[in-house]
């Protein structure tokens, strides 16, 4: 089991879909806590090879990826393995092991959150 920290995701009451770990940039200057958790997501994604990573576990089918499916972006095994780590850390992927195999998922939740985070403040009218 693995003890890495997830960034919170929070189930909003009204039920309408998830709140974000921050409010999007342009309703109001974050947190010291919020721009934490948001640049961790961020750092995560800085890497070319994360992020290629990141994007064949959220476009493969079913939403979820063996590790064995996802391994050929450039790197040897060992750098896969180590970037998934640093995704998994950084809470944009979850992993399950099944046998020898490890499939790693991205949480909609997180997908949603990420969205959130870049768009721009609705005004009520």
């Amino acid at each position: 089991m693995s003890n890495a920290k997830v960034l919170p995701l929070l189930e909003p009451a009204d039920g309408q879909g998830v709140v974000p770990c921050c409010p999007p940039l342009t309703e109001r200057p974050m947190t010291a806590d919020e721009a934490e958790r948001a640049a961790r997501m961020f750092k995560a994604l800085g890497d070319p090879v994360r992020l290629r990573l990141f994007s064949a576990v959220a476009s493969h089918e079913d939403g979820e990826a063996c590790v064995c499916d996802i391994s050929d972006v450039g790197v040897s095994q060992p750098t896969v393995s180590h970037h998934l780590k640093k995704l998994k850390e950084a809470g944009l992927l979850t992993s399950e092991r099944r046998g020898t195999w490890v499939y790693y998922r991205v949480e909609p939740s997180v997908l949603a959150a990420m969205g959130k985070l870049l768009t721009t403040a609705t005004t009520a009218a």
